[in-house]
């Protein structure tokens, strides 16, 4: 094989180091009111942001300069550890709950989500076993259904933390390389139906889902409890306008919006910056997918184009659900802004899932 390959996609490149640069400024400014008052250090968040960024591209930089073919010699195995994790963490004393789900492993602030693990373990998986020569994905037993019934226990094991938001990230994902994969959409769409009725059922079997679903259509029914977040994050969209109040300059940070650094960071960056800023990140998460999708479609071998799939699907799901909660299009399910949010676990693994995406844009030419 050629040793001598071009250089990654620049436009990629670009993204996400410009996504990245961004999530660090408004980590320190969404969490700067919220470290001083918890920790007694403005910089609390952006500090521990800042050496999370750098493993992250210390592995961006070498899954980046790893031939992407190496990762399906170690996708069956990586599956299974992160398989065990997902039930590790499910063992009191072990795992540790933050938030109401216990989806951490780790001592005291220093922790993983096993979780996280998954969506990158999953999609590696799935894109070597769709990729066989010798499966038929067209079949419905034998070709279709172990795949879903692969994604259904990894998703079963998430929601027993319980993590709606990570495991309908990984879900999603991996539909998307099951659908590119070439399963057929008559078989997708019954399935959808059944998959359509458990997805209600999970929401109507825990009181607080269904409380979310009903503050997303009506947040202003109970503003002081299951709307709160909605109706906040709103407040703090609303008054940024065209160019924001300015950097540094958000009000709604000051304990209004819960975990203004995290899932809610978006809603603080548009009431800084504005709906200019706001719609600068959008352009680069979509710029990120365009050149994520024309490595699929350009690159020679099926491999390669499942992985580019699952990667870039990865991310614009994630965006998607986040960006649906901050404007209030979606219910809340806790979900991060990829490269933007503040997150060890989640900002490490994006950064390493794009290495692997850059990897495979140097074969796409």
């Amino acid at each position: 094989m050629n040793k001598t390959r071009p250089a990654p996609d620049l436009w990629l490149l670009l993204c996400i180091l410009g996504l990245l640069t961004i999530g660090m400024i408004m980590v320190y400014s969404a969490g700067s009111v919220l470290g001083f008052h918890d920790y007694g250090d403005s910089f609390y968040f952006v500090k521990r942001q800042m050496l999370f960024a750098g493993l992250g591209l210390v592995a961006m930089f070498f899954t980046a300069n790893l031939d992407y073919h190496v990762w399906k010699k170690y996708a069956k195995a990586g599956l299974i550890i992160c398989f065990g994790l997902l039930i590790i963490v499910l063992i009191p004393g072990i795992g540790v709950v933050r938030g109401g789900a216990r989806s951490w492993l780790g001592i005291s602030s220093f922790g993983i989500q096993p979780s996280e693990f998954m969506k990158l373990g999953m999609i590696l998986f799935l894109s070597k076993w769709l990729s066989s020569e010798n499966f038929n994905i067209t079949a419905f037993g034998k070709g279709l259904l172990p795949p879903l019934g692969l994604i259904g226990l990894a998703f079963g094991l998430i929601m027993m933390q319980p993590d709606l938001g990570t495991g309908t990230v990984m879900l999603g994902a991996s539909m998307m390389i099951v659908f590119t994969a070439g399963a057929k959409l008559s078989h997708l769409g019954f399935l959808g139906l059944g998959g359509v009725a458990g997805f209600a059922g999970l929401i109507i079997a825990a009181p607080y889902r269904l409380k979310r679903i009903t503050a997303f259509l009506d947040p202003w029914s109970d503003p002081l409890g299951a709307g709160y977040q909605i109706i906040q994050s709103l407040y703090a969209i609303g008054p940024g306008g065209l160019g924001g109040l300015g950097l540094g300059m958000s009000r709604q940070k000051y304990s209004y919006v819960p975990e203004p650094q995290t899932d809610f960071i978006f809603s603080i960056l548009a009431e800084e910056l504005g709906f200019i800023g706001g719609l600068i990140v959008l352009l680069l998460f979509l710029v990120l997918v365009w050149r994520g999708m024309r490595v699929a479609m350009t690159i020679p071998d099926r491999f390669g184009s499942l992985l580019a799939v699952g990667i870039i699907g990865m991310v614009a799901v994630q965006v998607v659900i986040n960006i649906g909660v901050v404007i209030g299009m979606m219910p809340v399910t806790g979900i991060t802004l990829p490269l933007i949010s503040y997150g060890g676990s989640s900002l490490t693994l994006m950064l390493t899932a794009l290495g692997i995406l850059l990897n495979l844009s140097r074969y796409a030419r």
